[in-house]
């Protein structure tokens, strides 16, 4: 009821006005978000009109999801509801995301079918932060190019940045990949091939070599292998010789071969694959078949 003698609302009546349970009133006052205006002689908490509109804004600021002590904070002019309604939204990013990698397992698991033991480790492995999922990549990097200083620092790059983070809303199929990446990154025998591919790069590379040049000699292997598959052409035939010269120009062909086929293995060849869907293409990305058939052009090239 109204105190009659102030014109103050007690606790009661602020409840009554706005709907809100003499529980919640009481509790928002005691964290400060709603102090009383004066005390009754009895020692009842009293409150004024300003503590009515005061009350609506932090049922407000509570509804967005505010905690109390933010709403302390707003109240006090401490910061603005804009300021913190930005940091919110910052966090319920962070949120919807965790929720979408968690939704992406879960059908990963459903489609699998898979047992308790194997759901705690896809959810496990699927739910790294960003840290470690960059973590456990550059640990790899580091570790397949320690000690080659003359290794194309684009590759190096490439490698240190490609598959960190899952997308923002992963298909099943993306959470599948990056599991297997993961494991794979992790693996001692996969992690010496790749070494092998990072020998190979800097014995091949001087010093004053620019930047980058191993990726255009790989596009450009990709782009020649795929008009000769998409022209019928045989690895051993003498067309295929043609092809070869213009991808190599005056290099060695058996050192060419020596490279390429530690590029070919099925290792090597998967972690391209899984790069790949990753990032949301197709497998085909990884030219898997482009790759085989220069190795088996070189081949023939190098039997003769």
């Amino acid at each position: 009821m109204i105190d009659d003698r102030t014109g103050l609302l007690t606790i009661g009546e602020l409840a009554r006005v706005t709907g809100l349970t003499v529980r919640t009133i009481r509790y928002w006052s005691d964290q400060g978000a709603l102090p009383p205006v004066a005390r009754s002689a009895g020692g009842y908490r009293l409150y004024d009109a300003a503590s009515v509109a005061r009350l609506e804004l932090v049922r407000t600021l509570r509804e967005l999801g505010l905690g109390l002590a933010d709403v302390r904070r707003v109240l006090s002019g401490e910061t603005t509801v804009a300021q913190v309604a930005a940091a919110h939204v910052v966090a319920l990013d962070a949120q919807i995301r965790s929720l979408k990698v968690t939704r992406a397992v879960l059908s990963t698991v459903a489609e699998r079918g898979s047992d308790a033991e194997e759901m705690t480790l896809v959810n496990r492995l699927a739910r790294l932060s960003a840290a470690e999922r960059r973590r456990i990549v550059e640990e790899f990097v580091d570790e397949v190019f320690h000690g080659l200083d003359t290794a194309d620092p684009v590759i190096r790059e490439r490698m240190r940045s490609t598959a960190a983070d899952l997308p923002e809303d992963p298909t099943p199929e993306q959470v599948d990949a990056w599991l297997e990446l993961a494991e794979m990154l992790q693996d001692p025998g996969f992690r010496a091939e790749m070494r092998k591919v990072a020998e190979f790069n800097a014995a091949d590379r001087a010093h004053d070599a620019p930047a980058g040049a191993s990726m255009w000699f790989s596009r450009r292997l990709v782009q020649l292998g795929a008009q000769a598959r998409e022209r019928g052409i045989d690895p051993g035939s003498p067309e295929a010789a043609e092809v070869l010269d213009e991808l190599l120009g005056d290099a060695d062909p058996a050192a060419v071969l020596n490279r390429l086929r530690s590029h070919a293995t099925h290792q090597v060849a998967r972690y391209r694959e899984l790069l790949a869907l990753v990032k949301g293409a197709g497998p085909e990305s990884a030219y898997r078949d482009e790759f085989v058939w220069v190795v088996a052009a070189l081949e023939a090239r190098t039997a003769g």
